[in-house]
């Protein structure tokens, strides 16, 4: 063979070689899936399963009766009975199918998807420990998390993994992990514990208040993001140690960094989500369940009083010529450990209402207010997000939100400004401007058709007395006020 040849041979084997590798390069999916070792994907939960059973919550609560009654009533205990969440997921498994709505039910009530119990969307037919949502042998038994194995090499969707015991020559070994030391007379003799470091730490957490879309893994809710990238981080303060704690030690926690004494901490799980347990509540009163009701309004009411605590309002009249013809808001984060507002942002609302008044208390000036239909204005300065499909186009549904168009919440000890321009008559002399934070938990048209989605078995008016959706209620982060000269 001539030297030519075998050199055009030689190249062409190359670039044969070169071309496969990038045509299986292309072929392959940027976030791959490894469905042997994620069997119940799209959540992200391991099982290290063996006969050893998991237990009820009020199993827990014989021996552990102080936490089982912080527990109960939290959020986590309400995350698969929430109302709000059962009318998304009856909308998700419509649309995409139960498969990929397994991705929420992984973090809602993970023992029930472990154990092939939830199936559709609904509470019927459901063990007490299915409905528990996040109960104590959740957390408790996880073992480990997988956050460098799934498919974005990132915290997501589940990715713990729970071992409530395991099977020894003598029998089932119950294993129960905690933060705690070991001790002699730890588990009453019905579990055995095991010190667990991660219990302390933000990754626990991060496992399953980081919620990527089930494809395209695009981060739709990015509460741990927002904190390791924070300063809370940087000082070595955790989820725990802000939300597993009463309003007061949450306070100097966030404005000091100081970690909480080991007796303060609770098992409140304490967040935004007021909606959630006043409606339970209602539904625990309706029942009977009186002890049960004030739990949850406390619940509540440590909801609101953390947003209340969260963020502060500076005021800037500014003036051109010597006529005040500006208003610059400035709305600082000052003690929430991830961005304001946080989780499902393009669904969250937090905005401003500015007004101003004359001396005699006439109003001169709005904006920010709610519409007559309880909607937002759309001049409306909301620091949230806007989803968006694949093309491009405005969504809402998390199935659908594979990026943002627009995100403006608020990092951990920073801020945002906005600008108001001033009209007012040439005889004012002073103006009164008030400037309220506010802030719901969706749009008004947004909670009333999830409401509307919830499947057949839940019957909100039996359950929680509600004959129609109410007007959302509104919560007031901070108001402040001013009165100043119109000219100087």
């Amino acid at each position: 063979m001539k030297r030519t040849s075998r050199l055009a041979t030689t190249l062409f084997v190359c670039f044969a070689i070169v071309g496969a590798a990038v045509a299986a390069l292309a072929a392959s999916p940027v976030f791959p899936v490894d469905r042997e070792f994620y069997p119940y994907y799209p959540s992200l939960i391991k099982w290290n399963k063996s006969s050893v059973p998991f237990n009820a919550p009020e199993v827990c609560g014989g021996c552990h009766d102080k936490q089982y009654k912080e527990w109960n009533g939290s959020v986590h205990s309400l995350a698969f009975k929430d109302p709000v969440y059962q009318g998304e997921l009856n909308k998700a498994v419509k649309a995409v199918g139960h498969d990929i709505a397994r991705q929420c039910e992984g973090c809602h009530t993970p023992i029930g998807v472990v154990t092939g119990e939830v199936k559709a969307p609904g509470l019927a037919g459901l063990s007490a420990i299915a409905l528990a949502g996040v109960s104590c042998d959740v957390c408790h038994s996880i073992s480990g998390v997988t956050h460098q194995q799934t498919p974005a090499r990132v915290a997501e969707n589940g990715s713990f993994i729970m071992t409530p015991g395991v099977e020894t020559t003598s029998g089932q070994a119950i294993i129960k992990r905690g933060p705690i030391p070991n001790h002699k007379e730890c588990g009453g003799g019905f579990h055995q514990c095991e010190e667990s470091p991660l219990h302390l730490q933000a990754n626990l957490c991060a496992s399953c208040h980081q919620v990527y879309h089930y494809d395209d893994h695009f981060p739709i809710e990015a509460t741990y993001n927002e904190w390791i990238a924070g300063p809370y981080a940087q000082k070595g303060i955790m989820c725990q140690d802000c939300h597993m704690v009463d309003i007061q030690t949450f306070k100097r926690t966030a404005d000091q960094f100081v970690k909480p004494e080991r007796k303060e901490y609770k098992h409140y799980f304490s967040g935004a989500n007021y909606l959630l347990t006043y409606l339970a509540s209602g539904a625990a009163k309706k029942a009977g369940d009186e002890e049960l009701a004030k739990s949850m309004m406390n619940q509540y009411e440590m909801a609101v009083e953390r947003l209340k605590s969260a963020a502060e309002l500076e005021l800037f009249p500014i003036y051109h010529n010597g006529k005040l013809d500006e208003l610059k808001v400035r709305v600082k984060n000052i003690r929430a450990g991830h961005n304001l507002p946080t989780s499902l942002t393009n669904v969250r609302q937090m905005w401003l209402e500015i007004t101003a008044k004359d001396e005699n208390g006439k109003v001169v000036m709005t904006s920010g207010t709610l519409n007559p239909d309880g909607s937002l204005s759309e001049v409306a300065r909301n620091f949230a997000s806007d989803g968006m499909t694949s093309d491009f186009h405005f969504a809402i549904d998390p199935w659908k939100v594979v990026g943002f168009s627009k995100h403006d919440t608020i990092p951990p000890k920073g801020y945002r400004e906005t600008y108001y321009g001033l009209h007012f008559p040439a005889d004012l002399k002073k103006v009164t401007i008030e400037a309220k934070l506010r802030f719901r938990q969706a749009d008004q048209k947004v909670a009333e058709a999830l409401l509307a989605a919830v499947p057949k078995d839940i019957n909100l008016e039996q359950m929680y007395g509600l004959k129609a959706v109410p007007p959302l209620p509104v919560v007031d982060m901070v108001v402040k006020e001013v009165t100043v000269d119109t000219s100087k």
